[in-house]
């Protein structure tokens, strides 16, 4: 849960400390982006494997902070693409407006 809690938290925490920085802009915390996919990665696949050794298991367990990692892992990895997605259009926009 650790993992996904910090793959939802690296993003915001980028584009917070813009605000702090003359030097670090918004379009530096992109580079944030691989951070947060490899926290929502390594979440999934924790996640996974507590459920394995939780069917494993001879008293039975809730698997509850399993599957809430699991979300966090894959709220981070969806946040990570919505940020690559607007910096895409955001270069391309600078793109476009660059020809004139």
């Amino acid at each position: 849960m650790l993992a996904g809690a910090a793959s939802v938290t690296t993003l915001p925490v980028a584009v917070y400390l813009t605000r702090f920085s003359d030097t670090y802009d918004l379009v530096h915390a992109g580079f944030a982006i691989p951070i947060a996919v490899a926290f929502g990665i390594a979440a999934l696949a924790l996640a996974r494997s507590a459920r394995r050794q939780a069917s494993f298991a001879l008293a039975p367990r809730s698997p509850a902070l399993a599957t809430a990692g699991r979300v966090l892992g894959i709220i981070g990895i969806c946040m990570a693409t919505a940020a690559l997605v607007a910096l895409g259009v955001y270069g391309l926009l600078e793109y476009v407006g660059s020809r004139d």
